[in-house]
């Protein structure tokens, strides 16, 4: 079963758009260019251009200017199916809609076609409906940072000749021409790329054919480390492998965590004082160092498997006794999905309506059946560690000169069971993939719903079984065929009797 893929969409910030549109929608530099789409004309952007540089120029702000945003989009390599001229212009209409400024994008394969993608440039200034022009009353003039000054002895020289830099704009000139409104702040906001993910995840897995190959996104606030993508010719692909490497040991963790019972608010908090917040204070203080990722890793994964055998040591999980029974064996259940139907009549009308179950309520016993594989899977896990502590432990006695055959020995299956607990480790989401779930999060969080809904259901159906006297009448797709199943039965039986009767006729 592959895992299931989250969505990449990447934002940068542009300080040459008509650079940047030049490159993205040319076919010399471009070597599979399928589709170029525009809202608006190419003019827009040179006049975008010059006036945030006038913009970013009057502030005084140090750095580039940013004239645009730009978006990458990765497409599933199925999308190649579509009609590109139609598929750029769904998207980047969809982003104009929603945001209402301008775009120009283009849809791309890299060399070796196996990233389809889209680069999707907007602006952050919209048009104003009536341009802004202001003319100059009288001569004005304006020092080397563009600053408007009162008089023209401002601007000169001691050689009494006007400064480099400075200019005069004379009397009936324009001496100001808006054409845009300001920036709008929302996409500076970290809030915006997250909802521009969920955006186009959604919209791209509406057009995804496979439901195995729909996309997902990585959440900002979850329990679980994001992988990195490693991109073709990466110079750092080794680096970010063992990043990614060290990200999967904390997400195993996180699995057998969840399994075990730790709240989610616990591995949070392990996750924000071990990980985020040590990361962090490092990056601020001496930048990024690789090394230090995996050293912080590790010890964050450790003190979460503390907290894992804590939680089993101290406050053992009670199954409650409807999760300890099967399909068969509840009966309110059996009559859900039972062939009885009770005839209603009018003077049942004014008797309470039979409780419904939930679809949650109803998922329950399969859901339970796949709980009750995790939880067995994660036992055996728990199992082959307390093997691989023991064995730890008997290689450190073990010393001397002569006791080195031992020492190999040993280490040979340390070795053999770390490979086991991890591949071990590897199948706990798997078992939850099989019925179409993402990761053993949200299976957890459906299961728990459907563990209460379920209950509450039973004591609903108790409850109106004593109050009127009846069994429950059977509802939803199983309960109907079924039904339709004992029809199909009754009617062969009727043709059966129809045939014997008549063979005893013609005997006679």
């Amino acid at each position: 079963m592959p895992i299931g893929r989250n969505s990449f969409i990447q934002m940068t910030k542009l300080s040459n758009v008509k650079g940047r549109i030049t490159y993205i929608s040319s076919h010399a530099k471009q070597e599979n260019l399928y589709a170029v789409y525009e809202t608006t004309e190419r003019k827009f952007w040179r006049e975008l251009a010059k006036c945030n540089q006038e913009e970013f120029a009057k502030s005084g702000t140090e750095g580039k200017c940013i004239e645009a945003r730009e978006l990458i989009i990765a497409l599933p390599e199925s999308f190649t199916e579509y009609q590109p001229d139609r598929l750029l212009q769904l998207f980047t209409n969809h982003f104009k809609q929603n945001y209402g400024t301008e775009c120009i994008a283009a849809l791309h394969h890299n060399k070796r076609k196996t990233n389809y993608h889209i680069h999707l440039i907007f602006a952050e200034r919209k048009l104003l409906d009536e341009p802004i022009i202001k003319i100059a009353g009288r001569n004005m003039f304006y020092d080397e940072n563009g600053k408007h000054v009162r008089t023209k002895k401002e601007i000169l020289g001691e050689d009494g000749e006007i400064r480099e830099g400075c200019s005069i704009v004379k009397k009936g000139e324009v001496y100001e021409k808006k054409l845009f409104t300001a920036k709008d702040e929302r996409f500076k906001c970290n809030s915006f790329l997250d909802e521009v993910k969920h955006s186009y995840t959604d919209l791209i897995n509406i057009y995804v054919q496979d439901e195995k190959q729909k996309l997902q996104v990585f959440e900002r606030g979850s329990v679980y480390l994001a992988t990195k993508k490693i991109g073709k010719n990466n110079p750092k692909a080794q680096e970010i492998e063992a990043d990614n490497q060290k990200r999967r040991e904390w997400n195993r963790a996180v699995d057998m965590a969840l399994i075990s019972g730790v709240p989610e608010p616990k591995i949070m908090e392990v996750k924000r004082k071990e990980i985020t917040e040590l990361i962090r204070k490092s990056i601020a203080r001496r930048g990024n160092r690789p090394r230090l990722f995996s050293r912080v890793v590790t010890v964050a994964v450790e003190a979460l498997e503390f907290l894992i055998a804590s939680v089993l040591f101290k406050k053992p999980r009670e199954v409650p006794k409807q999760t300890e029974q099967t399909e068969a064996e509840h009966p309110e259940h059996v009559a859900e999905n039972s062939t009885a139907a009770v005839k209603t009549t009018k003077e049942e009308k004014a008797e309470p309506e039979q409780p419904k179950m939930t679809r949650l309520a109803s998922k329950y016993p399969k859901l339970f059946k796949v709980n009750k594989e995790l939880e067995d899977q994660n036992g055996a896990i728990q199992q082959k560690q307390k093997q691989l502590s023991a064995k730890k432990k008997e290689l450190s006695e073990v010393t001397g000169w002569f006791k080195g055959r031992k020492k190999k020995e040993l280490q040979k299956e340390i070795d053999e069971l770390k490979s086991q607990i991890r591949d071990m480790k590897d199948y706990l989401p798997r078992i939850v993939q099989k019925i179409g779930y993402r990761s053993v999060q949200d299976f957890l969080k459906d299961f728990k719903v459907s563990q209460t809904e379920y209950s509450e259901y039973r004591t609903a159906i108790a409850k109106w079984k004593k109050e009127t006297g009846k069994e429950p009448v059977a509802h939803g797709i199983r309960a109907k065929l079924a039904e339709k199943k004992q029809e199909i039965q009754n009617e062969q039986k009727n043709k059966q009797h129809t045939r014997s009767q008549n063979k005893d006729r013609g005997a006679r």
